[in-house]
């Protein structure tokens, strides 16, 4: 079955409730004069919405709509075949050392173009102080804020606090980067990127 809205002459019903191209409201016209006026502007009465009455039609380029409705189409499926996210665990008192080597493991996967989802265990009573996760997200937001941005704000999921960094540059933009780099002869930082995401999404050793 065709899930393509009726266009010009398929329309078959006396009348219509117009919209211009503009998204102007026209009102409620005959099927006639909605075509001489699809007609006299050079562009097409597409039935937008079959199920209102009288059904709801526009006036508007459709061949130009279907073709950016398919590049939007497209553009979405490569963004989400393309997304991926790395975790990184962390503990409420994390020590200098250790922040400084999940935080590059962070730099690391929002310079390659992926998501990061940063996560806070809380263990025994760490859980009633739950502004230590907070302020330690709010710190590694702000450390990487060239990189990425946080999409998600910080939210408590049972003992866990969590929360999702984006990357500015998109995974194409971060691939050519690279690529770019290594024909030029390489890049110093290219033996880290042979670390896996493994070694990031290790938690903290129990105290």
């Amino acid at each position: 079955m065709s899930t393509e809205p009726r266009i010009n002459e398929r329309i078959r019903v006396p009348e219509v409730r117009l919209v211009g191209p503009n998204g102007e409201q026209v009102g409620i016209v005959s099927i006639g004069d909605a075509l001489k006026l699809a007609q006299e502007s050079d562009l097409d009465l597409v039935e937008v919405a079959a199920t209102a009455r009288p059904p709801v039609c526009k006036l508007m380029d459709y061949g130009k709509f279907k073709y950016e409705s398919a590049m939007k189409a497209r553009e979405a499926r490569r963004n989400q075949a393309h997304t991926i996210i790395k975790e990184i665990k962390l503990r409420p008192k994390i020590d200098p050392h250790d922040y400084e080597t999940k935080k590059g493991h962070v730099v690391r996967f929002l310079k390659a173009g992926d998501k990061v989802k940063v996560t806070i265990m809380f263990r025994g009573r760490e859980q009633s102080r739950p502004e230590l996760g907070f302020r330690l997200l709010q710190r590694l937001a702000e450390d990487v804020t060239e990189l990425g941005f946080v999409e998600s704000q910080p939210k408590q999921d049972g003992r866990n606090m969590i929360m999702v960094i984006g990357p500015h540059k998109k995974k194409a933009e971060a691939k050519a980067e690279r690529a770019a780099a290594r024909a030029k002869g390489g890049e110093s930082g290219d033996v880290g990127e042979s670390l896996e995401p493994d070694m990031a999404q290790a938690s903290e050793p129990r105290q």
